[in-house]
């Protein structure tokens, strides 16, 4: 017959056993959760039709994974209050007033969440975009449900909290335009320089470096405005998403090449000087008839 203390060594080992298997359990959930994630991303990325179809699953995808790992955590803790005779119910009702009283107090916490939730599913943020938010611009190098991580062209990284952005403005959503304005000297013929800007443009998009970049022909506007020195020509083309720069840079390139074989100038602001009298001297006037 088994006495007291045989009752309560036995009831210890079993409790004892019941931590360690909910400690094992949330362990093994979380490997898989950490493993298993980052597998059916690129499983279903992979199976996707475009790139920003793959984007959109990968920045969910890190969201989900987090949002999972948050949940096995608080069960495990809830089944760990179990095991040692801790009634969860007291505990959950005085959660929900503490969670009322600081939600009054985290209001803004809880504003980058919802923003974040809402960012990421009206896909308006995805890894690997160039965006500007938050009065900053760079690449999203990644999004929570808290904050965005921006890193811009000089290498700085900025971290945005989600509540702070109330606009988005996304350089890399499916195309883009490389905008070039181009300026000529006001004695040179417009629509001479338009031809030659659109066999420019012609010859960049059959270069085999550029084919896959540029989705369509330069597109030319016409004369955009009268500036201090130079008739300022506006094009555009087409290209693929974040290529605009790229692209932009070599056209201008080639345009400025084609400009001096053609002898059409590049004006630079010129400033013409008028002398004025000498203090004191007499200002000459026209004759009295």
């Amino acid at each position: 017959m088994l006495n007291l203390p045989d009752l309560l060594s036995a009831d210890l080992l079993a409790s004892l056993g019941r931590v360690l298997l909910i400690l094992v359990l949330a362990a093994v959930a979380l490997r898989l959760i950490q493993r298993g994630i980052p597998r059916l991303r690129e499983l279903i990325a992979a199976r996707q039709d475009s790139h920003d179809d793959s984007q959109r699953v990968r920045t969910l995808s890190r969201v989900i994974r987090y949002a999972l790992s948050v949940i096995v955590w608080l069960l495990a803790g809830i089944a760990l209050l179990d095991v040692a005779g801790v009634s969860v119910a007291p505990i959950l009702g005085a959660a929900g007033v503490v969670g009322i009283a600081v939600g009054f107090g985290a209001q803004s916490l809880v504003k980058d969440y919802f923003n974040g939730l809402f960012l990421l599913l009206e896909n308006q943020i995805r890894l690997g975009d160039v965006v500007e938010a938050g009065d900053k611009a760079g690449v999203v190098e990644e999004m929570t449900l808290r904050y965005l991580r921006l890193r811009d062209y000089s290498g700085t990284v900025h971290f945005i909290p989600n509540g702070e952005i109330s606009r988005v403005s996304n350089m890399s959503l499916g195309y883009a335009y490389a905008v070039m304005d181009v300026g000529v000297a006001y004695g040179e013929d417009v629509d001479a320089v338009c031809v030659l800007m659109g066999k420019t443009g012609s010859i960049l998009r059959n270069d085999p470096d550029f084919k896959a970049r540029i989705l369509d022909e330069l597109e030319i506007a016409g004369v955009d405005q009268w500036a201090d020195s130079a008739v300022i020509i506006r094009c555009r083309f087409k290209v693929a998403r974040l290529e605009q720069w790229g692209v932009r840079r070599e056209y201008m390139k080639r345009l400025k090449e084609a400009f001096d074989r053609n002898g059409i100038e590049i004006p630079y602001p010129h400033r013409t000087l008028i002398l004025g009298q000498p203090y004191g001297s007499a200002i000459p006037t026209a004759p009295v008839r």
